[in-house]
């Protein structure tokens, strides 16, 4: 199993973006050292946080990093230009020198849609249709393209990117729905930060049984998205994250699942939050029940510190990595 991080790059309004950008950078060189697999970025549009942009971000990480893959957990795709993704993307492939890993999805705040003149229902319409272009595109092919988003007879791609048919895309997906469509993108599911093992092995089932029946297969990569703290006990991991997480999950107040969830249940079920023997052992259950092959950690909390942050994946890297790294037979779940 492989263990990734996700950075925060957002800071309170008034702070200094240029040192808080530093301390993504250090983040992210500080999880290159501790043996992650990847780091990735969020994305939105008129946040009430002072939120970097993530295009951007991932090419000036790239250019701080030498082995780490750089990603997006999720990319909002359907408000931007499909040529500019494609265009993008592959210069970001590039100067990663193949480094780059997609996770797109149809986002949840209509304040976004509405600011990019994008009808709430086209941006599902969207994710469908692009996923399919930009790999066309990223093979070399020309195309005759049309769209709510502008026209393109005879669009091709000179710039290249450099991994064989471009960087993988993954979708992100809570909902049934959406899960079946990853599914008949014949895309990989990033699954979100929430949902119990019952929950996940049976939206895994309906996620798996739809790509059987199109012929696809089911040896691929299945990410997973948590919130993960590690202490000496698992008392003291509750006690440090638990206002960190009433405080996240209340400000979120476009997203209403987040304004019902239970923080213990939450905690001690959906999240990587104990000891580092139980952390290990929950995340060896999830390879080996849901055929989990990488999980991504948020190990940066809304409040909690820089040199917190640090400390955890300096922790993880010692303590939990590589205990987890090691090669293990496949664990397809059908």
């Amino acid at each position: 199993m492989k263990i990734s991080c996700f950075l925060s790059a957002q800071f309170e309004p008034g702070a200094s973006a240029v040192a808080g950008v530093d301390q993504v950078l250090a983040q992210a060189t500080a999880a290159e050292d501790a043996g992650f697999h990847a780091v990735y970025l969020g994305h939105h549009y008129l946040a009430k946080s002072a939120f970097v942009q993530p295009v951007p971000l991932a090419g000036y990480l790239a250019a701080a990093t030498s082995r780490v893959r750089i990603g997006f957990g999720v990319l909002l795709a359907p408000l931007l230009n499909p040529i500019a993704l494609a265009e993008d993307l592959a210069s970001l492939d590039v100067l990663s020198g193949g480094r780059l890993t997609v996770g797109m999805g149809a986002g949840y705040r209509k304040r976004e849609t509405e600011a990019f003149g994008v009808a709430w229902d086209d941006r599902l319409t969207r994710l469908r249709e692009y996923v399919p272009l930009l790999r066309a595109l990223w093979r070399g092919e020309e195309l005759d393209l049309e769209g709510t988003w502008g026209s393109a007879p005879r669009a091709s791609l000179a710039l290249r990117p450099v991994q064989p048919g471009g960087p993988p895309i993954w979708i992100g997906a809570f909902a049934e729905p959406a899960i079946r469509r990853a599914a008949r993108l014949d895309a990989p599911w990033l699954i979100g930060p929430k949902g119990t093992e019952d929950e996940l092995a049976r939206l895994l089932g309906i996620y798996r049984g739809v790509l059987e029946s199109r012929g696809a297969s089911l040896e691929r990569e299945y990410p997973l998205s948590r919130e993960g703290f590690v202490a000496d006990s698992r008392a003291a991991a509750f006690d440090r994250v638990r206002p960190h997480l009433e405080r996240q999950y209340a400000g979120y107040k476009s997203w209403d699942d987040a304004q019902k969830i239970d923080v213990e249940r939450y905690l001690a079920e959906d999240c990587l939050v104990g000891t580092p023997e139980e952390i290990v052992a929950k995340l060896r259950r999830w390879e080996d029940v849901l055929g989990i092959t990488e999980v991504t950690l948020r190990l940066q909390f809304v409040g909690a510190s820089h040199d917190e942050t640090m400390d955890q994946i300096r922790r993880f890297g010692a303590e939990v990595i590589p205990r987890v790294e090691a090669p293990r037979e496949s664990t397809v779940v059908r």
